[in-house]
Order: structure tokens, then C-alpha cells, then sequence
């Protein structure tokens, strides 16, 4: 018999690093995940020094360096045990590498065990690399937050400039720990209260990703907020959004939220991307959308959330049967991606969320039917919004821009 070790590995892409990256008319975008090299000991400090020198050798390849990085996720294992001695190698190794705290990236922490049971973590990452001068960063931008705790005193948000489009990518927002309720409705209005601070607001967002601590127990009153929220602001047209078990970094904090803002010098084309084999989320409570597709400077991107084994009438699909229910996940996935002329081969992101790590045999059989493979798709272990959904995958695409004249600008894909 398998122990559980090999069991999951068997279901893995043990590889210690996979990119995709997209060339448009103003930048080269890379996207990583990288993992701690096999070699590499259990100590968290050598596989922190492993993860982030791969990291940094990657773009160095690629023509850039640290100081490119526009988002970095890292997924612990123990985040309580891992993220004080993971931050001081990563800040060394930052400070070596651009001599300049300014240059220190904002990151989203998050314990979320990689299926891997070798590793205490990996990173997710997005890099910016301009074509041209006018692309410039603002880093560390502080925020006000209702709770004194030393996590929530950190800089919560990083700015870039591309092409007349100012983008936000937030860390770890959380709100005053008082009860689900109270404290979602307060990281609601902190993470607001961020974005007026640099003359945008919630409506700007176009993507969330909310972990909560006990997902089962404070998912229904966390939508309640979140609805209570958007009704008070107006909103219309919801951002796509992952809600997914995780445990945030202070322990008297329930839940956190991080985001992705985006403003434009010209109007932004937006709009929510729907399938039939898909209802709307706000149908049964939870105010999101699918996906949405946004036509930014460098690309068209389109912004999948968080999804799952759910039919056309929101129900669960597959109750009991696991495959089944990935197959079904990414039935609706890639009918999401052929409404707007798009594919499995255009992902150039992803996460998938498994419920039950000895499942991951299983998946990777599916996906490999679908062929669904080669590109950074980090999979980690978290429980899903159901008690019957055993796996849940996000994901981001990225399309050339077709100018009015009909002439495709870049989108070049490796």
C-alpha cells in the first residue's frame, strides 16, 4: 500500500518551477510558481532561500528582476511555524538583489499546505517587465486598519502604471475581530478606504480572493456582509472572486481579503462572462461574477473565479463522485473561456483548491484528459464552500489586443 507521501506525489507536477509568460505592445508579463528545489532540506529557511532564489534567477532570465514583481502569493504549510523566518530570507534576498526597501515586494500569506508534503511552502508570482520607459512603480502604500495587531500595520497595497492604466494589488486586508459579521463588513470598508486614499474605489476592483479560518461555519455571514457592502456602494457589476478556506496570518482574525484594482485614463471596457452550464452566484447569495474580461493596456484578460462542481441551476453536481466533479469544474471553466474565444491554451495562471489531498491521483488524471497542464497552476489543500464540492480551480487567461482596425497587438505566449 502507498503511503500518503507518495500517494500525493503521484498526482503532482514535481517540477521546482513552471512559467508562462505573455508578451503585449507595452510589456513582458511572467507568470511563476515556484517551489522549493527537491534538494532542498525541510528547514523552512532553506526552502524560503530555495523558492525565492529560483524566483529570482527566472527573471533574471527573462530580462528583469525582483523589482518586476507586481504580486507574490505564498502558500504555507504552518503559517504560524514558517512566516516569521520566510520573510527574513525574503527581505535579504530582496535588499540584496535592489539595494532598496522600496523595492520589497507586498505579499498575501496565506495557510494553504501544498499538496507536496515536502514542501512548507511555494509562491505564486506575477512580473511586469516594461518595453518602454513610461512604465514606472509606487511601492508600499500604507493603509488605515481599525485593528493595532502587527499584521494589519504593514503597507497594503502596490500601484503600477501601464499605458495610461493605474493597477492595485493589495496583501492581506482584514478587518476589526469582532464577530464574522462586523469584522467582514470592516475589512469591506478598510480595503475602501485603501482605495480612496488613491482616488479609486471598490468599484474599481476587478478581482477578490477571500480566505477564511473556518470556511463552513462564517461563509453565509461573510456573504451577507459582502452583499450589505455592494448594496451600500451601488455596485453593479461584481468583481470576479475566490471565497475559499485558509487561515489567515493573526490568529484573532477570521478571515482576510486581497484584491486587484484597475483605473483607466480612457473608459475601461469591462463585462461579466457568463456560460449556460453556469447560473450567476447572486442567484443563491454570493455576490460575484463567473469571470470577467477586461481589456487592459497590455492584454485582454480575463479573470475566472473561483470554480466549482455546480450545474446550471447553482445546485451541486456530482455529490460523492470525485472525478466527475472535476470534470464537471472544468466543463465550466472552459465554456467560460470559449465565450470569449478562449482556451485552456491561453491560461497563463491558475489555483486549484483540493479538499482531500489523497485525491490528487485523480485529478491530475482528469486534467491530463483535458490537457490541462504546462502552465503555473498552484494546488494546495482547502476546503471549498460546500460540504459536498471537493475541489474548486481559479484561473487567469490572457488574449492579444485587437485594435479597431482589426490588427492584433502582441500576445505573444512561450
Amino acid at each position: 500500500m502507498m503511503n500518503s507521501k507518495s500517494i500525493e506525489q503521484e498526482g503532482l507536477d514535481l517540477s521546482p518551477s513552471v512559467l508562462r509568460r505573455f508578451t503585449g505592445p507595452r510589456a513582458k508579463e511572467i507568470f511563476l510558481l515556484c517551489r522549493p528545489e527537491p534538494q532542498a532540506s525541510n528547514d523552512i529557511s532553506h526552502q524560503a532561500e530555495s523558492a525565492c532564489r529560483r524566483l529570482q534567477d527566472l527573471l533574471d532570465l527573462e530580462g528583469g528582476s525582483l523589482k518586476h514583481l507586481v504580486k507574490e502569493t505564498v502558500f504555507f504549510r504552518s503559517i504560524r511555524e514558517d512566516v516569521a523566518a520566510f520573510q527574513k530570507v525574503h527581505r535579504r534576498i530582496f535588499r540584496e538583489a535592489s539595494a532598496s526597501a522600496h523595492h520589497l515586494p507586498i505579499l498575501t500569506v496565506i495557510e494553504q499546505p501544498p499538496l507536496d508534503d515536502r514542501l512548507r511552502l511555494e509562491i505564486s508570482a506575477h512580473a511586469v517587465i516594461p518595453l518602454t520607459p513610461e512604465h514606472h512603480f509606487t511601492w508600499n502604500v500604507p493603509g488605515d486598519s481599525p485593528c493595532a495587531c502587527e499584521a494589519c500595520s504593514q503597507p497594503r497595497a502596490r500601484v503600477f502604471f501601464l499605458g495610461g492604466q493605474e493597477h492595485v494589488h493589495t496583501g492581506n486586508i482584514y478587518g476589526s475581530p469582532e464577530g464574522i459579521f462586523k469584522e467582514s463588513c470592516s475589512m469591506f470598508y478598510t480595503a475602501e478606504k485603501l482605495l480612496n486614499q488613491l482616488g479609486m474605489s471598490f468599484k474599481d476592483v476587478m478581482r477578490t480572493w477571500i480566505y477564511l479560518r473556518h470556511m463552513e461555519r462564517d461563509y453565509g455571514e461573510f456573504n451577507r456582509a459582502r452583499s450589505a457592502f455592494f448594496k451600500e456602494l451601488g455596485l453593479t457589476l461584481y468583481p470576479a472572486s475566490t471565497g475559499i478556506n485558509g487561515a489567515p496570518l493573526p490568529p484573532d482574525h477570521q478571515l482576510s481579503l486581497s484584491l486587484y484594482a484597475l483605473r483607466s485614463s480612457t473608459p475601461l471596457e469591462v463585462e461579466a462572462m457568463t456560460t449556460p452550464t453556469l447560473n450567476e452566484a447572486w442567484m443563491y447569495g454570493s455576490d460575484f461574477s463567473r469571470g470577467l474580461k477586461v481589456v487592459e493596456a497590455n492584454k485582454v484578460a480575463l479573470y475566472i473565479s473561483g470554480t466549482a462542481s455546480v450545474d446550471e441551476a447553482g445546485r451541486t453536481a456530482h455529490a460523492g463522485d470525485f472525478e466527475a466533479q472535476v470534470d464537471r469544474m472544468l466543463l465550466n471553466i472552459s465554456a467560460l473561456l470559449s465565450e470569449s474565444q478562449a482556451s485552456f491554451h491561453d491560461l497563463v495562471s491558475g489555483i486549484t483548491y483540493l479538499k482531500r489531498p489523497a485525491d490528487a491521483p485523480r485529478m491530475r488524471r482528469v486534467f491530463q484528459r483535458w490537457g490541462l497542464e504546462g502552465f503555473p497552476n498552484a494546488k494546495v489543500k482547502a476546503g471549498v464552500c460546500r460540504p459536498d464540492l471537493h475541489c474548486e480551480m481559479e484561473c487567469l487567461a490572457a488574449l492579444p489586443r485587437v485594435e479597431e482596425s482589426g490588427e492584433v497587438e502582441g500576445g505573444r505566449k512561450g
